[in-house]
């Protein structure tokens, strides 16, 4: 979760009396952080209780349902996610357990020796939630859904740096790369699909995987189980060591015997997502007034170059070639700002 501008963290007017209801009254509230969504965070602190984790998810933006729903699943399976202490859906408002504040991306900027032991942990706990049927009442996540999300790239960032691109041909390549994938028999699995530095924390007393807090899960989807892998080693907010990146690979594939199918689908699938990400990020600028976004672009065109050239990759690298010239990709005066 990124920190939230301080003007908009005041906690909803109604936070009080749904603390009271909750048994946690007379507690203070203390602005704690926001998302790229219409979700803000505050952490409560009570005499007796301790503290807590307030959700401010409003109607009609936000329904807090499906993150109390996965929640509920994943605390099922013994994997650490928050505590549901109270909820008032009317108000879109949730009490949650506390994970504290140790951050996997905090703590790996001060201790980055610990990289390679903490992905690993990270890639241990995909592969055991891969051993799980996929939650029941997910929507899917695959073909028709993977090439309707590339359409925020010609969408919005290809308006925002100043180029047109073929659209028929764009949709053509990446479906000779993804139709593969999709057919390649490997899940469904739980897609917890925003699994990163930024949405995973450091749990105090617990080990093994359940050391590791989950958080941002409630657009989990049903779908490849390489998606939330690409996720967490090609991260939108941080770089991860490619020696890493390829050591977990290689440890997802041991554990679970996927081979190349499994491969060729990382590759396909975070080329997919950080496509993706592209025009998220610059529709948060354009759209939401968020400029912010812009810097993580160049680290986005990075990873997106070093996926194109696996193998698989061809059809959507020649089309790249082509259509998004040197200039329009992670060029320092369109994400500087100078170009509006």
């Amino acid at each position: 979760m990124a920190a939230a501008a301080p003007s908009i963290m005041i906690p909803p007017s109604s936070a009080d009396d749904f603390l009271a209801r909750a048994g946690w009254g007379g507690a203070a509230i203390r602005p704690l952080a926001g998302d790229a969504s219409f979700r803000r965070y505050f952490r409560v602190h009570h005499a007796e209780h301790g503290a807590a984790v307030l959700m401010d998810a409003p109607p009609p933006h936000e329904d807090p349902r499906p993150f109390i729903a996965v929640a509920e699943w994943l605390c099922g399976r013994g994997f650490s996610a928050p505590d549901i202490l109270a909820r008032d859906l009317d108000a879109g408002l949730l009490l949650l357990g506390d994970f504290g504040d140790q951050r996997l991306r905090e703590t790996l900027d001060e201790a980055a020796h610990r990289e390679s032991d903490l992905y690993a942990l990270a890639t241990d706990l995909l592969v055991d939630l891969h051993r799980h049927p996929p939650m029941g009442g997910l929507p899917p996540h695959g073909l028709s859904e993977w090439l309707a999300e590339l359409d925020l790239f010609p969408d919005w960032y290809a308006p925002a740096v100043g180029i047109e691109v073929d659209r028929a041909s764009y949709r053509a390549a990446w479906e000779e790369v993804l139709a593969p994938v999709a057919a390649d028999g490997l899940g469904p699995v739980t897609v917890l699909r925003d699994f990163h530095a930024e949405n995973i924390m450091l749990v105090a007393g617990r080990e093994g995987i359940s050391h590791l807090g989950l958080l941002d899960f409630q657009d989990a989807l049903a779908g490849h189980p390489a998606y939330d892998l690409a996720s967490v080693l090609e991260d939108a907010r941080r770089d991860v060591d490619p020696s890493v990146e390829r050591a977990m690979l290689d440890r997802y594939i041991a554990a679970t015997g996927q081979g190349d199918a499994f491969e060729r689908a990382y590759w396909a699938l975070a080329a997919q997502r950080n496509t993706r990400i592209l025009g998220v990020f610059c529709r948060l600028w354009k759209r939401d007034a968020k400029p912010g976004y812009r810097r993580f672009q160049p680290r986005m065109w990075g990873l997106l170059e070093r996926d194109l050239a696996a193998p698989g990759l061809a059809p959507v690298k020649a089309w790249f070639d082509v259509n998004v010239p040197q200039e329009a990709r992670a060029v320092s005066s369109v994400w500087s700002g100078e170009v509006a």
